[in-house]
């Protein structure tokens, strides 16, 4: 069982993740997508997150819990567009941590280097029980958390939240009721699955005992197809944080 809460629309990238999205074959209705709108905040993240969340556990009964915890949620982030605080993201962690269920939490996206490190630095506190000071304490990097100097900054940001409560309330409806097209509980006899909707042609998987002709090896190939070196990264400066 996978779940995804992730920004969708506006042709952003990769174009996937939309709520009728939901898996294919035999992983039908294992694939639950969560998508959300730009500038997205603190409060509308958990009317949302939190009982799709318990949802999810009461149906699928997890022995083990994989948390993925990307900081570019967060408001203020270079290239994200949410408005999420870092309590409000820590949040997140501590309601799936509360179900004490075995959870591996790792880290993920984040733009703003700065509030990444804040933000996984808070967490790991709330995973271990572990209270920490508001004022960061000096270290070589200490500069490069001013002005403030502190776990929680203002990370506010003046982008419009355009998740409504009634879109809110559709996503969560539509996942409840594919979560219904499951059985409770993965150890329960496993039941023929619907097909996909839209039929898409299936490729055999190339023999590896067989060569390919010799055509292949001939094709033309895009001047950048590949690096020049070690030292071609997309011609990229490095931008001070």
């Amino acid at each position: 069982m996978t779940v995804s809460f992730h920004k969708y629309g506006n042709y952003f990238f990769p174009g996937t993740g939309d709520m009728y999205e939901v898996g294919a074959e035999s992983g039908r209705y294992y694939c639950l997508n969560v998508p959300l709108r730009d500038g997205i905040d603190d409060q509308s993240y958990k009317h949302l997150f939190q009982p799709v969340i318990n949802q999810v556990i009461e149906f699928y009964q997890p022995t083990c819990i994989v948390l993925q915890c990307g900081a570019d949620s967060l408001g203020c982030d270079r290239l994200g567009c949410f408005n999420l605080s870092i309590r409000g993201h820590g949040d997140c962690v501590e309601y799936v941590k509360s179900f004490n269920i075995p959870l591996l939490v790792l880290g993920g996206g984040g733009y703003t280097v700065r509030n990444v490190a804040r933000c996984w630095t808070y967490e790991t506190s709330l995973l271990v029980d572990e209270a920490i000071s508001e004022e960061l304490p000096y270290s070589e990097y200490f500069e490069y958390f001013a002005p403030d100097f502190t776990l929680h900054p203002d990370v506010s940001t003046r982008i419009e939240n355009q998740n409504s409560r009634q879109y809110l309330d559709q996503i969560r409806q539509t996942i409840f009721e594919n979560l219904k097209m499951l059985n409770h509980a993965p150890s329960v006899q496993i039941h023929d699955v619907p097909s996909d909707l839209l039929s898409y042609d299936r490729t055999d998987e190339p023999d590896p005992e067989e060569r390919s002709s010799e055509d292949n090896y001939n094709r033309p190939e895009a001047s950048n197809e590949f690096y020049d070196g070690d030292h071609d990264n997309d011609k990229e400066s490095d931008v001070e944080i």
